[in-house]
């Protein structure tokens, strides 16, 4: 169970928030607001468009530039279909191990950096500790950049980033961009005994897939030797359906999916030839039957980053981790280093976790991510 005190006892707190990405957040959100305020810590909403979900930020310590950010997400993935054997908005202690959804995903990196406020507050910071907790990264990472425009306007800007994604505290250098996508292939139906007249829209659209996973290997047999595993861009649909019937040629089907590109790679270069794929098939069908469409639609567009020197040295500084570590999930990493922020991925827990029935991060591990925090809050005394 956890203590009374402490990482464990915030990280209750936050996992009976049951901030899946289709609901809102805002509980937790209001919850993190009370916290800091209780403690003289001002803090700033970064709503959606709904109304129903936020971003927040904070800056602890003096009005100056070359803060370090913490950075963590508040939602998790769902819990539907999966075979938990606790509770999962309920943390649960059980062999060295904290379980509940968003425990290692990420809300320990958020329990050790709000647990560790007080200690912010009271330390003789030059340089200030900026929270930033962001909404629905897991669906895309769409909420960082607003969040991260709102955070640069309000004050000096930060020195580094800290995104403190799971990595068994190692100091992750580089991670793979993505682009995710939704596609619809429109055709004509007929009986399929005459389907040289119509167009299926499910073979058509296998076609298609069938072309991208050959460019996927194309990709694999040109790739240069790198530390990322799989060490070249992927190809990946999770998701298709269409048709009516047997005897029918499909009028629509509907599939979507992801790129996963390295990070010195530009995502729109693989969309520009996936379009242009699409294109070339979609005139094809046409010929045979006018009304046939194929349509791919960007769902998201997330940039790669590799750590910058100044973020990557700070983070080896406050781990002794010399490794080399890249990853291939996705995090809001690239964001923030697109708006010219240096920024390093290093947090307590292991993907291998993340988005797991009976999730869970060890205590070991959280107490790893608080003094992480702790010693950050040494670094910047001086």
């Amino acid at each position: 169970m956890p203590s009374a005190r402490g990482p464990e006892a915030m990280l209750a707190r936050l996992v009976a928030f049951p901030t899946v990405s289709t609901e809102s957040n805002l509980d937790l959100v209001a919850f993190v607001e009370a916290h800091l305020a209780g403690l003289g810590v001002a803090t700033t909403r970064v709503p959606d468009a709904t109304g129903e979900k936020a971003g927040i930020f904070a800056r602890v310590g003096p009005d100056v530039p070359g803060g370090v950010v913490l950075s963590g997400h508040t939602d998790v993935v769902p819990v539907t279909g999966q075979a938990w054997s606790t509770d999962p908005f309920e943390l649960t202690g059980r062999d060295g191990r904290l379980h509940g959804r968003g425990t290692c995903d990420m809300k320990g990196f958020l329990a050790c950096a709000l647990e560790a406020v007080p200690e912010m507050l009271a330390a003789d910071l030059k340089r200030p500790v900026w929270l930033a907790f962001s909404r629905d990264e897991e669906i895309g990472c769409i909420g960082a950049p607003p969040l991260i425009e709102a955070m640069l306007a309000a004050g000096p800007r930060p020195g580094a980033v800290i995104v403190g994604e799971p990595s068994e505290m190692r100091v992750v250098t580089g991670q793979k961009g993505s682009w995710g996508f939704r596609a619809r292939f429109t055709g004509h139906e007929v009986h399929s005994s005459l389907m040289h007249t119509g167009v299926s829209a499910v073979m058509e659209s296998a076609g298609m897939i069938d072309a991208m996973a050959a460019m996927m290997r194309e990709s694999a047999a040109a790739t240069d030797p790198n530390h990322f595993e799989p060490p070249h861009a992927t190809v990946h649909v999770g998701l298709i359906s269409g048709g009516t019937a047997n005897n029918i040629t499909a009028r629509e089907c509907i599939f979507s999916g992801e790129v996963r590109t390295l990070p010195w790679d530009d995502p729109a270069t693989w969309r520009e030839r996936i379009e242009a794929e699409a294109a070339r098939r979609e005139a094809a069908a046409r010929a045979v039957h006018p009304a046939a469409t194929f349509r791919f639609e960007t769902r998201m567009e997330l940039p790669g980053f590799i750590a910058d020197p100044a973020a990557e040295t700070l983070a080896r500084a406050l781990t002794g981790d010399n490794g080399q570590t890249v990853v291939s999930y996705q995090t809001e990493a690239g964001h923030f280093q697109a708006a010219g922020l240096p920024t390093v991925i290093c947090g307590p827990g292991s993907i291998a976790q993340a988005h797991q029935p009976d999730e869970f991060i060890s205590v070991d591990q959280l107490a790893e991510g608080a003094a992480f925090v702790r010693r950050l809050i040494r670094h910047l005394e001086h």
